[in-house]
């Protein structure tokens, strides 16, 4: 996710598209037989095997099968959503712009398979501590980037406290869906942002 997330998607050239199509295929089929055989009992060679690759090219796309659960490809979307933003734009009034963007662009398939990702991350232990860094990474990068939209340092502690909070505002959402199978993720993310954003009144 680092690398993904430094800077704005470039141009893709052929390679890259075919590298990116492979990618979500390996990912899409190890989604569909976690799905179907739970994750424990699903295994590389049968994750290669339904996306027609080697194990060996399914390893240079991801180096575990953790991995394929954490690889994001809408998290490039989002962050060039962001920086995309009006400047008049506060920094939280831009990350719910970027997440509406972003979500309500993706297809059908596209949601079901972030929903399936996030289940994954929560209830499977060895998905969960790799999440877990990968959370830590994402945080550090996500301020970096508002510190930069509003001219402070990164490690401004008002610009971690800020996209702490923000981070914990989203999981709050996405463990409220988890609950309610028919729940729109979306519209729970951005309303538990503005309930952030007006202060939080309980």
């Amino acid at each position: 996710m680092r690398e993904l997330l430094k800077s704005s998607p470039p141009a893709q050239g052929l390679r890259e598209r075919k590298k990116a199509k492979t990618r979500a295929a390996i990912q899409r089929h190890a989604l569909r037989l976690f799905r179907e055989q739970g994750y424990e009992a699903t295994t590389v060679e049968q994750i290669a095997e339904a996306a027609e690759v080697s194990p060996s090219t399914f390893f240079r796309y991801f180096p575990t099968k953790e991995d394929v659960v954490l690889y994001d490809p809408f998290d490039p979307v989002l962050i060039a959503a962001f920086k995309a933003q009006p400047p008049e734009l506060t920094p939280m009034q831009a990350i719910r712009e970027a997440l509406h963007i972003t979500f309500t662009a993706m297809s059908a398939e596209d949601t079901v398979e972030q929903w399936e990702r996030g289940k994954l991350m929560l209830s499977i232990p060895d998905v969960r501590m790799h999440a877990l860094n990968d959370f830590l990474e994402t945080a550090q990068l996500l301020a970096e980037l508002v510190a930069s939209r509003i001219g402070r340092r990164p490690d401004d502690l008002a610009v971690h406290t800020f996209v702490g909070s923000v981070i914990g505002a989203l999981m709050a959402a996405f463990l409220a869906g988890l609950n309610n199978p028919t729940a729109d993720v979306v519209a729970l993310m951005d309303e538990s942002l503005r309930l952030l954003e007006s202060g939080l009144p309980l």
